[in-house]
């Protein structure tokens, strides 16, 4: 704690008040670590501000104090982006207390949010509106509105709706210097000047605090066909979305693509699992949605389907009968990440690539990370239908403590691969996940030196202090 530190906390406490200052170690031991365990931080103090105005002040003191910020929202990164350096010397910021919907324009067809608010909190104002906000994650309980934001969220629907960019029309957003850019507009035409709000999206808390967002709303769906599909390979899920796409336009609003070994890891770590397919090597998960009653999708997707069995690229398939039927099913692919973790040490690679070059990937990333690394196990799942692979690759079964530690040590190998390839054929070493500490270093090998130095201006120009988020992204 540096000798200006006491008075800062004291000015922190009588800004916010005392109970939204923590520094109890017991009291922020949940906002120092990541969500994956790899990063392990120290913060200054935990502060809690509960409006925009005390995010501004609580930013306003820090300048004044030469003090680094982390802003935090329901800290569920998976690259250390929300996570305190280990020295002590950072303030973590956490939203958690702002998350007023401050307006719902219905004849716009927008909501005006804070951030703070958990992506489900988002979804269920959306519902009792009468619209859809169509963001889903498998973490939407927990994670919260500014870090969908600050990481240009993907998740399932993105094959329709697009990334969490494609939902926001305004931004209010507090700047390093403490002022607050009230940029709320709900206008989908603006063309007066650079589109500023697309600067804080997808930059990771490094250039501001986002506190407030205005969200497009759509309509509700009023019909759905949710089925589980068994496929021979991934070349074949290509020609399948192809046929789906062609038939159902952007009522297909979810394609999944997942490996056995993901089921198989379901169902043994997540109890009332069911497996619906059992004894194939590849399925595709498929969502259809329309916002008109009696769109009747399901006998259209069975006749597409039947097409496809005779033609080969599907070899069985399970068509819910109900809501309850599809959210099994969905939660099939939604408890993959987590039923990973009794199943030992996992390398996560969160990378897209053009549709088309996904197989190609997978053959050849597969007989090289072999070759390196003998009985990995390859868990690969994914938002296939708009190129986004999770590339994990687990010990092999049955490690003892000395062959973990050899696996894990790997790492380093296993990125170069992976990165390289993805790299090679045209893809990017982070989907929806952000670079935040984890893939920082990593990222320079794959940009251009003119585009870090473009990002590095920017940086420059919106926080020359270096106060915001810093060891992150750059």
């Amino acid at each position: 704690m540096n000798e200006k530190s006491p008075n800062l906390i004291a000015a922190l406490r009588e800004c916010v008040g005392a109970a939204q200052v923590l520094t109890a170690p017991a009291d922020v031991v949940g906002y120092n670590n990541d969500w994956r365990g790899y990063y392990q931080g120290n913060a200054l103090a935990v502060v809690r501000p509960g409006s925009t105005s005390e995010v501004a002040a609580v930013v306003r003191l820090a300048a004044a104090a030469g003090t680094a910020l982390v802003p935090q929202g329901g800290n569920t990164s998976l690259c250390g982006g929300a996570t305190p350096s280990a020295d002590g010397s950072q303030l973590v910021v956490s939203l958690s207390r702002m998350k007023r919907v401050r307006s719902v324009d219905a004849q716009n067809a927008t909501m005006t949010i804070e951030a703070g608010a958990t992506l489900a909190e988002a979804q269920a104002a959306a519902r009792e509106a009468g619209f859809l906000f169509p963001l889903s994650l498998a973490s939407e309980g927990t994670c919260q509105i500014g870090g969908n934001l600050s990481t240009n969220a993907g998740g399932t629907a993105v094959l329709r709706f697009g990334n969490t960019r494609e939902q926001v029309l305004g931004l209010e957003v507090v700047l390093a210097d403490g002022q607050v850019w009230d940029g709320l507009r709900g206008l989908r035409k603006d063309n007066t000047g650079y589109d500023l709000k697309h600067l804080f999206i997808g930059a990771e808390g490094t250039l501001g605090i986002i506190t407030a967002v205005v969200l497009k709303l759509q309509p509700l769906p009023r019909s759905s066909a949710t089925a589980l599909l068994a496929i021979p390979a991934p070349a074949t899920a290509v020609a399948l979305l192809q046929a789906l796409r062609a038939a159902f336009g952007d009522r297909l609003t979810g394609f999944e693509v997942m490996a056995r070994i993901c089921f198989d890891f379901v169902i043994r770590h997540v109890p009332g699992s069911h497996d619906p397919l059992p004894g194939y090597d590849w399925y595709a998960l498929v969502q259809l949605d329309d916002s008109a009653a009696g769109a009747r999708l399901q006998e259209a997707l069975e006749t597409v389907l039947g097409t496809a069995l005779e033609d080969g690229i599907v070899l069985d398939a399970a068509i819910a009968q109900s809501e309850s039927q599809a959210l099994a099913l969905w939660a099939l692919r939604e408890n993959v990440s987590e039923s990973q973790r009794p199943e030992g040490y996992s390398m996560k690679h969160d990378i897209s690539l053009p549709v088309s070059s996904i197989p190609e990937f997978l053959d050849r990333a597969r007989a090289q990370l072999e070759a390196a690394l003998p009985g990995t196990r390859f868990v690969t799942f994914g938002h296939f239908g708009d190129g986004n692979l999770h590339y994990n690759l687990s010990e092999p079964a049955g490690s003892d403590a000395a062959a973990s530690a050899a696996f894990k040590a790997a790492l380093p190998v296993a990125n170069r691969i992976v990165h390289d390839l993805v790299h090679s054929l045209g893809g990017s070493i982070s989907a929806e996940h952000g670079l935040g500490q984890f893939k920082r270093e990593e990222n320079k090998r794959y940009k251009s030196a003119l585009e870090l130095d473009l990002m590095r201006r920017i940086k420059q120009a919106l926080d020359p202090d270096g106060r915001m988020n810093p060891g992150k992204v750059l």
